[in-house]
């Protein structure tokens, strides 16, 4: 697994998008109380459900490899000349 650049920056955008994403869908809202993991990977389930991106192998399915495919889903996502991408 390639790191990518701003990985943590892509990742906070990636949540950002992806909650936006699941109120569209027609999920509530997350609330404060949930945590960053439970925010990962209920969004890494959803874009998964929803085609949006590949699903791990069952055996690779980790807070780590769901944090990066949450970047690198965001960074296809962003313009060519995003200042994360650079």
């Amino acid at each position: 697994m390639k790191k990518l650049k701003n990985e943590t920056a892509l990742l906070k955008q990636a949540i950002i998008i992806g909650e936006a994403y699941a109120n569209n869908r027609g999920y509530k809202k997350f609330s404060g109380t949930n945590s960053a993991k439970e925010k990962i990977e209920s969004l890494y389930r959803l874009l998964v459900n929803d085609k949006l991106i590949q699903p791990l192998k069952e055996e690779d399915e980790n807070q780590l490899n769901m944090k990066h495919r949450l970047a690198m889903w965001i960074s296809k996502q962003l313009p060519k000349d995003h200042e994360l991408l650079k």
